[in-house]
């Protein structure tokens, strides 16, 4: 397995700067054993089967990049992940500057001043806001600005309407640097039709970090490490998922977070078990998924972890057709870009 298995070339004018309007008019296409089929998001609800458990993560996104200065050196910050006790993981602009001790200011924020704790490898430091979160939280929605991935161009920063654009309707626990991109598509009328039709769902709780976006350098991609982010399945969704099994209904994985979360907690038996902590699972050709049947799921990175995911979950030469069929019907790919519903491929 070599990380250009996973490359493809993708035209630049399909990265969706801006998402559908309304956010279910966008493009779906349907990825099973039939070969791929053109619909419409708002279309998933009849797509799903009564009794389908719908899972979905409820975390929410955190306005996390702020601007500091140590002394005259600009210092671009980007939390990733708290660490309790007033201290945050964050990747750092120009981290080579920052030294132990250090005190940063923060533009627009004059009365928050982390103090750099440590500097680790990859541009990561660590910081202490202090005991006071609220404070904090306070902070980051008057300084801090929305975490647009890097492929989402705005010269100008993120607008007021990317604030919501940027959020899900099921956005709930802060602490993601990232949506749950998925879930972005879904509106109140689609969840209204999904509760007619019988689909059940519950929460899983996902912290995206900014490790998300990095891409696979090495040529082999089982050498690439996977950042660690917080997640929890709790008792009720755990029971929830087995008991889906258990009657022979369908779990469909709302976005690949959720199904990273609950591929963590489930055992080698399939059960899945309550969870609660760090997750770096990293999904590649040859896994044996245990939590979902089915994912609907963004359009992906060439060479990236998610694509990479994606071909494991529904087959590689499936995803590399249904990828070439979305290119030459001009899909919209990434973040704000259309969707797939991949359903799980039995011989991977």
């Amino acid at each position: 397995m070599r990380t250009d298995d996973f490359d493809f070339a993708l035209p630049e004018r399909l990265i969706a700067q801006h998402p559908a309007r309304p956010r279910d008019a966008a493009r779906l296409l349907v990825v099973g054993p039939e070969g791929p089929e053109d619909r419409v998001v708002s279309e998933l609800p009849a797509l799903l089967q009564p009794g389908d458990l719908l899972v979905f993560n409820d975390t929410r996104v955190i306005p996390a990049r702020l601007h500091a200065r140590r002394g005259e050196a600009a210092i671009e910050l980007m939390l990733n992940r708290a660490e309790g006790g007033g201290l945050w993981q964050a990747l750092a602009r120009n981290a080579r500057r920052l030294r132990p001790g250090d005190i940063l200011r923060i533009e627009g924020a004059p009365d928050l001043a982390p103090r750099v704790v440590e500097r680790q490898e990859g541009g990561s430091v660590i910081l202490d806001f202090g005991p006071d979160q609220a404070a904090l939280a306070a902070a980051l929605e008057t300084a801090g600005e929305v975490p647009l991935p890097p492929y989402i161009t705005r010269p100008e920063g993120p607008s007021e309407a990317d604030r919501a654009d940027y959020q899900t309707v099921f956005a709930r626990v802060p602490g993601a640097v990232a949506a749950p991109t998925a879930s972005l598509h879904v509106t109140p009328a689609m969840l209204a039709a999904m509760d007619a039709r019988g689909v059940k769902r519950v929460g899983v709780t996902l912290h995206v970090g900014a490790g998300t976006f990095l891409p696979v350098r090495d040529d082999d991609p089982r050498r690439h490490r996977i950042h660690a982010e917080w997640g929890e399945v709790s008792e009720n969704t755990a029971a929830a998922v087995n008991a889906a099994r258990d009657e022979g209904r369908r779990v469909v994985a709302l976005g690949t977070t959720s199904l990273r979360l609950l591929e963590t907690a489930a055992g080698d038996d399939g059960r899945l078990r309550p969870f609660r902590g760090l997750t770096e699972i990293y999904l590649l050709p040859g896994h044996r998924f245990r939590g979902a049947d089915a994912l609907l799921t963004n359009f992906h990175l060439p060479r990236s972890t998610l694509f990479m995911l994606a071909c494991a979950f529904a087959g590689t030469e499936r995803i590399k057709a249904a990828y070439a069929h979305a290119i030459a019907a001009e899909y919209r790919f990434f973040s704000y870009g259309d969707a797939s519903l991949l359903l799980r491929a039995e011989d991977r």
